[in-house]
């Protein structure tokens, strides 16, 4: 589901060629379901192979990764392994979401309400274990680095923004600023700025908790009071209500018990954000691109356009030369006076 802060946040917006020789590290499934959710027909069926298996995901993960290598913004995708036990409900949750949302659709289809049809079926998504593999098979066809994290995606790649490993942590999501990344980026579905598209954005969580007043505590205690995928918030509380109660500065417990909350029992979930299950792992490398492998699975396995996958490999292939650790890598057209200097 992700944090609500929408409200509380000022990103700043971020051209393509400010990225341009960043390193990202993309939280893969949340990338991944949104290419389910909107790759889609007309009438809400995902895209299928013509053995009727589900292709979506591989749609949306190379088009999308080839776009981003064309334009000089170097991905590095970070897959989710086994969730924390305290997501079991938010788990559940979603599964009876997901089993509502299909019988909608079907009841939408029967209607002849196409327009209803795909917005209930944007919210069936499933991502199985093997399309997950598929991607990461692709991914590492096109030599981009595959980080298979050791439990929530978005936590490891927020480890690795604050390891200077990664330039920012890449997710729709906000938990990554909860995670300690010091950068978010969101809106990498922008394709580059043909025909007007928009850039990205970014979030300086140093300057944001400047901006909120409050300190890296306190922003854990908002996202506590408004609910995060391990526990459900205080009844009445919203964002801005959190925050207003954050100011007050009142110290951990008495601002939980102000809203209602008891401390002691959301210790284990505060224990979540601040020191999450990652892993260290090498600086992240990129290789040559693999054209046999990326035909292989696309072209060959799923009937994928032999043209329209040359055309998009071909794009990924004007990717800057990179270099083995993010520190070697000088000499960027990037918007470095924004940002303080180069980074990963």
């Amino acid at each position: 589901m992700g944090l609500p802060f929408r409200d509380l946040v000022s990103p700043q917006e971020l051209d393509w060629p400010a990225l341009a020789g960043r390193r990202l590290a993309v939280d893969a499934y949340n990338a991944i379901y949104q290419f389910l959710a909107t790759i889609r027909q007309r009438d809400g069926q995902p895209f299928t192979d013509p053995s009727g298996r589900p292709t979506s995901h591989l749609i949306g993960v190379f088009y999308r990764t080839t776009a981003l290598l064309g334009q000089g913004v170097l991905p590095v995708w970070v897959f989710d392994g086994k969730p924390p036990d305290l997501k079991a409900g938010t788990l559940r949750a979603r599964f009876v979401a997901k089993e509502r949302a299909e019988s909608e659709w079907k009841e939408a289809l029967a209607a002849g309400d196409l327009e209803t049809a795909k917005r209930k079926a944007a919210a069936t998504s499933r991502l199985t274990r093997g399309m997950a593999e598929e991607c990461q098979e692709l991914l590492t066809a096109l030599g981009v680095p595959v980080v298979r994290a050791p439990s929530e995606g978005e936590a490891q790649a927020a480890a690795m923004a604050a390891a200077d490993q990664v330039w920012a942590a890449a997710s729709e999501d906000y938990d990554c600023l909860l995670f300690g990344a010091p950068r978010l980026v969101r809106g990498l579905a922008a394709r580059g700025q043909r025909n007007g598209a928009p850039g990205a954005q970014v979030i300086d969580r140093a300057e944001l908790l400047s901006s909120l007043g409050v300190s890296s505590e306190e922003l854990l205690l908002i996202g506590l009071i408004v609910g995060t995928d391990f526990n459900d918030g205080a009844p009445g509380f919203g964002p801005k209500k959190a925050l207003k109660l954050a100011r007050q500065h009142l110290g951990w417990e008495a601002t939980l018990a102000a809203a209602g909350l008891n401390a002691s029992e959301l210790a284990p979930v505060a224990e979540v954000f601040r020191h999450p299950e990652v892993t260290a792992v090498p600086a992240p490398v990129f290789g040559p691109i693999d054209d046999a492998a990326v035909e292989r699975l696309l072209v060959d396995g799923h009937g994928f356009s032999p043209e329209r996958v040359r055309s998009a490999v071909g794009r990924a292939r004007r990717r800057p030369p990179v270099a083995a650790s993010p520190a070697e890598n000088h000499g960027r057209q990037t918007l470095i006076e924004a940002f303080g200097g180069e980074g990963p």
